[in-house]
C-alpha cells in the first residue's frame, strides 16, 4: 500500500536502501522502520542509475511502498526519474532543493495527491526553507547535514556548528504548517552512543524523525523518539485535566491550550520501543 500523509508525517525512522539492491527491499521493510527510502541518488553510482530506476519501478508496480529519493533537478537523470514516478502513487524525496519553484514544478508532474518531502542540504535551501515548506504538496522536510557541511567546509557531525541550520528547518516547518522535520545521517554506523546523542540533540530542536542508513540504527532511533512512560503519564494527566478547556495546573505546572496540544502530540506518537 502507498504511504499516506499521516504515516509520512509521523514516521520516526526512514531507512535508506539503494535502488540497485532489490534484494534488500524486503529486508528494509522488515527492519521495523516506519518507512523505507528507495534511493536513486547518492547511494547509486552513475552506471547503475537506469537499473536502480527499473528496480524501483517494478517494486512499486508490484504493490511495494516507500519514499523514493530521486536525483536533483540539475542532473541528467531527473527527467527519467520523474517520468517513472508519474506512473505510481509514491511519495517523492527531492534532494538539493534551493527554492519553492523546483518543488512546485515537481508536484505538477506527479499524480494528484502524491506528497513530496524536501531535502534541505544547501545554504540556499536552508535560507529559503519557509518558502519551500509552504509549497502545496510538501509533507515534510529533511535536514541534509552531510551535504550542507561539505558546502560550508565544516564537520557534518558537529552538532554545535549545524544547530542554527537545524533550527531554521524546524522553525520553517512549523511556520509552514507541515509536520516536524526529519534529521539527516549519523554516518558512524557502529557507534550507538553517537547515534543516541544525535537523536537527542535533534529532538531538542524540534525534530521528530531521522534518516537511517543501516537496519541496526532503526530500533535505537525508534526507541529514542518514542515517548517515555513518564511523558505518557504526564500527557494523559494533562489531557484529562484539560476538561472544559480552562487553564489548570498539573504537577505544579500551568496547563494552557498550547500545553494540551503538546500532550496530544505525545499521545499520538507510537509508544512501543520497537
Amino acid at each position: 500500500m502507498p504511504l499516506d500523509l499521516e504515516t509520512l508525517a509521523r514516521a520516526r525512522t526512514l531507512l535508506s536502501v539503494p535502488g540497485h539492491r532489490p534484494d534488500r527491499f524486503n529486508k528494509a521493510v522488515a527492519s521495523g522502520a516506519d518507512a523505507i527510502m528507495l534511493d536513486l541518488e547518492d547511494a547509486v553510482g552513475p552506471t547503475l542509475k537506469t537499473q536502480a530506476r527499473s528496480n524501483i519501478d517494478h517494486w512499486l508496480a508490484e504493490g511495494g511502498s516507500g519514499v523514493v529519493r530521486i536525483n536533483d533537478c540539475g542532473t541528467e537523470w531527473y527527467e527519467d526519474d520523474v517520468a517513472m514516478l508519474a506512473r505510481h502513487f509514491a511519495p517523492v524525496l527531492l534532494p538539493k532543493v534551493t527554492d519553492g519553484d523546483q518543488v512546485a514544478r515537481l508536484v505538477e508532474r506527479l499524480p494528484s495527491g502524491v506528497f513530496v518531502m524536501v531535502l534541505l542540504e544547501t545554504g540556499a535551501g536552508i535560507l529559503s526553507a519557509r518558502d519551500i515548506c509552504s509549497v502545496p504538496g510538501v509533507a515534510r522536510a529533511m535536514f541534509g547535514n552531510v551535504d550542507l557541511a561539505s558546502e560550508m567546509g565544516i564537520n557534518h557531525a558537529d552538532r554545535v556548528a549545524l544547530a542554527p541550520a537545524r533550527s531554521q528547518v524546524a522553525l520553517a516547518s512549523s511556520a509552514a504548517g507541515v509536520a516536524p522535520p526529519m534529521d539527516g545521517l549519523t554516518t558512524a554506523v557502529r557507534d550507538e552512543q553517537e547515534l543516541r546523542r544525535d537523536v537527542d540533540h535533534a529532538a531538542a530542536l524540534g525534530f521528530t524523525g531521522k534518516l537511517c542508513i543501516h537496519p541496526s540504527q532503526v530500533p535505537v532511533v525508534n526507541a529514542r523518539y518514542a515517548p517515555s512512560p513518564d511523558q505518557l503519564r504526564w500527557a494523559r494527566e494533562v489531557v484529562a485535566a484539560a476538561g472544559n478547556g480552562s487553564v489548570t495546573v498539573v504537577d505544579g505546572q500551568l496547563v494552557a491550550k498550547p500545553v494540551v496540544a503538546q500532550a496530544r502530540r505525545i499521545l499520538a506518537v507510537p509508544s512501543q520501543q520497537s
